[in-house]
């Protein structure tokens, strides 16, 4: 049986964008054919679970119960990685519930793939929040996240800041989510769709849609350019599945038929 990979994506302030990247590693892995599963923390109404109705349940961290029905059918469950998005303030006291469970022992033995997607936003506040999550990344694939959804430039303006902060962690490694163009964001969230499915042209049910030909090409080409940052990291090969050529590729989903 493939080990069990599970991938938390969060951050302790809000409007960072959290949501957006889960919903992008979701599309990823619909696409390279890696079957996953996804969990919700915005309980009782979930965002994540909007786009990805189908897997996706809607569950509440702080929850014994809740936190049983995650990690307790990580071996019995079908899908081999699971997506944890965890809403905005929650990210480290769910660190802190994963230590207390024993999750993390088990990942640092090697029993389970743990990878971080931590989001970071415009402020020095967000940067003290690696400070507090460091201690929780032993045997965690870490991944500091600029997520551009304006155009800060991330503290780069103070390259001794920068480097004290992003050099803290052993091996973390920086990912960059570029920015997308406002109203191709806007009308995706209006469609309630996934990115992949905005971009072919489909409804929800997979139906024929008429979504406009230039938002669709910003979002296939902001799409392809947020996969090859998944690419760069071998994310495919993290979660234990080989990239054996992708059943659906984001330019051929965007392509006229």
């Amino acid at each position: 049986m493939a080990k069990p990979a599970v991938i938390v994506v969060g951050a302790d302030k809000g409007g960072v964008g959290k949501t957006t990247v889960s919903r992008t590693l979701l599309d990823y892995f619909s696409a390279n054919n890696v079957p996953t599963r996804a969990f919700d923390t915005e309980s009782p109404r979930g965002t994540l679970k909007r786009f990805h109705p189908a897997i996706t349940e809607i569950v509440d961290m702080t929850s014994t119960a809740d936190q049983m029905k995650i990690f307790d059918t990580l071996n019995s469950a079908a899908p081999s990685v699971t997506v944890i998005d965890v809403r905005a303030g929650l990210l480290s006291p769910a660190l802190a519930s994963l230590r207390d469970i024993g999750f993390l022992d088990a990942a640092r033995s090697g029993q389970i793939t743990f990878a971080v997607f931590h989001i970071l936003g415009p402020s020095i506040a967000s940067l003290d929040e690696i400070a507090e999550t460091a201690n929780f990344m032993i045997g965690a694939k870490y991944f500091l996240t600029k997520n551009f959804i304006n155009n800060t430039s991330f503290f780069e303006w103070d390259q001794a800041t920068y480097n004290s902060y992003f050099h803290r962690i052993k091996d973390a490694t920086e990912l960059t989510i570029p920015k997308l163009n406002e109203m191709a964001y806007e009308q995706v969230e209006v469609s309630s769709v996934p990115f992949l499915k905005f971009v072919a042209n489909k409804g929800v049910n997979d139906e024929p849609a008429n979504y406009s030909f230039v938002l669709r090409g910003y979002v296939r080409h902001w799409l392809a350019n947020v996969w090859s940052e998944f690419d760069r990291i071998r994310l495919t090969d993290i979660v234990g599945k080989d990239k054996g050529g992708r059943t659906t590729d984001v330019a051929e989903a965007g392509g006229e038929k």
